[in-house]
């Protein structure tokens, strides 16, 4: 009996060590367990690049499907999932999809990698249709050969994050993964490199710095400061804006840290106040020359104030239409709109998956610059029939022809550079670089024809720098003093 009741008391104990065993083993099975890095929470997918409740979607949560390295499945017994975004460090994130027809495969490995495949065995009519009906391609405008090997990149556990998505407009399921693009060996004996890596941010930073002497230059100096003077200052701080907007866009791989949307934005703003300016050069000069009294009452500083109302009210409005377009009617593309960027050398940092401004909102900014060339033609023809008619040049006449061969050239060299902006965007390699070479030409010879070609800026300049004497403060001394031939 002792014995029996011996036994009764000890069983509670023995069950309870029993089931500790168990839970030590199972906290340390899941703790030795593999991990799984998961872009949402355990009981959320993907929908079009938002995380949201499968009980919401009707589906069901991802699980993993385990492959090797040579394609063949195989099983996981432990595993755990790690949720949220990869960490990507200096490196920038591109998403990826595999939606079945894709050219996209992701393979999760059983030691917890992500084995990214690039199927390149569809003839190029199939491609073209699988970018028209998935505008989650990853590989657009790129004619493969019909027969390749696949690529493949495998990413390590803390440099990818997977996760199933829905695409509610098709109602079509597939993989997505975050991925950090890996870093890329620089080759300096790459033409293609150096030219858009190297000397393509060495020659914006020289036209920054051109155009900056440039506004110094005609803001500094008195008699320079007249209307044409602050609208070629105005024109050059306009400039200056779209090569530091652009310079930042080179640089791809640091798109985690940089908004492309605001950098567009603020370079197309830039290139338009510029065109526009450069518009209200023409048509200040045009009306002068149509009026019949030169000799007009209001002040410069007056019809600037006038000139910027009219031009950055015009600009806000036609950047205002631009990004409501953008965000309104341009549909039918993908939300996480990759920037194409010709600046790129590999198929990893070939595709910048973020936000840009879309066809239509180029459009709305481009329209107008395409408009005021046109009107400055017709100020050129105009203006060039009245100066014939002209036998007597006064002191204002001759200041205007001046304004007015300044004006013809400024446009000239502004029209030719953004033509071959429009070019580079057909990603033809040479067409790339002739834009390079035309963007840095573009700042000499303005600088060349604002500043070296104007001999009375230039005579302005030894008298204040070389000789050290006061410049001229009348409203037309600089002019009369070239015409004098530099004496008073």
């Amino acid at each position: 009996m002792r014995w029996i009741l011996l036994a009764i008391s000890l069983l509670p104990h023995s069950l309870f060590a029993e089931v500790a065993d168990v839970d030590l083993n199972e906290v340390s099975e899941q703790q030795n367990a593999m991990k799984i890095n998961k872009c949402c929470e355990d009981n959320e997918l993907m929908v079009d690049s938002v995380c949201r409740l499968v009980e919401q979607y009707n589906q069901s949560a991802w699980i993993p499907k385990f492959k090797t390295e040579d394609g063949k499945d195989t099983k996981v017994k432990h595993y755990r999932f790690i949720n949220g975004i990869p960490r990507c460090e200096t490196t920038q994130q591109r998403p990826i999809f595999d939606l079945g027809k894709s050219e996209d495969q992701l393979n999760m490995l059983s030691d917890g990698r992500l084995l990214h495949l690039i199927h390149h065995k569809h003839s190029t009519e199939d491609i073209k249709e699988d970018l028209s009906n998935n505008i989650y391609s990853i590989h657009e405008n790129i004619a493969l050969p019909e027969e390749r090997e696949p690529a493949s990149y495998i990413y390590e556990q803390d440099k990818y994050c997977m996760d199933k998505i829905l695409l509610s407009n098709s109602n079509i399921t597939g993989v997505y993964a975050l991925i950090c693009v890996p870093e890329v060996k620089i080759n300096w004996r790459d033409t293609d490199f150096i030219l858009k890596k190297i000397l393509n941010p060495l020659f914006h930073a020289i036209a920054m710095v051109l155009f900056l002497l440039e506004a110094i230059i005609y803001f500094v100096l008195p008699t320079l400061r007249d209307l044409a003077g602050n609208i070629i200052t105005t024109i050059s701080v306009c400039l200056i804006v779209s090569q530091a907007a652009d310079l930042v866009r080179i640089f791809t791989e640091f798109s985690n840290h940089v908004s492309f949307m605001i950098t567009d934005i603020i370079l197309y703003i830039s290139l338009l106040g510029a065109f526009f300016w450069l518009n209200s050069f023409g048509f200040y000069i045009w009306k002068t020359f149509k009026s019949r009294n030169v000799f007009l009452r209001v002040t410069d500083v007056r019809k600037y104030c006038y000139y910027s109302a009219v031009v950055w009210s015009t600009v806000i409005m036609m950047a205002a239409l631009a990004i409501c377009a953008h965000f309104l009617l341009d549909t039918g593309t993908n939300p996480n709109r990759k920037m194409r960027s010709h600046f790129s050398s590999s198929i990893i940092d070939n595709d910048i998956e973020q936000e840009t401004i879309g066809w239509l909102g180029i459009a709305i900014f481009f329209t107008p610059i395409a408009f005021t060339i046109i009107f400055n033609v017709f100020f050129y023809v105009t203006t060039l029939k009245v100066i014939k008619r002209i036998n007597i040049y006064g002191r204002i006449h001759y200041k205007l022809k001046g304004c007015f061969d300044l004006f013809l050239q400024l446009s000239l060299i502004m029209t030719i550079a953004w033509l071959f902006l429009l070019l580079s965007w057909l990603n033809f390699d040479g067409l790339i670089y002739a834009h390079i070479v035309v963007n840095l030409l573009q700042a000499i010879l303005v600088f060349y024809v604002c500043v070296v070609r104007q001999s009375h800026v230039t005579f302005l300049l030894r008298k204040s720098c070389c000789y050290a004497e006061p410049v001229p403060t009348g409203e037309w001394g600089d002019e009369m003093t070239h015409m004098n031939g530099g004496n008073y």
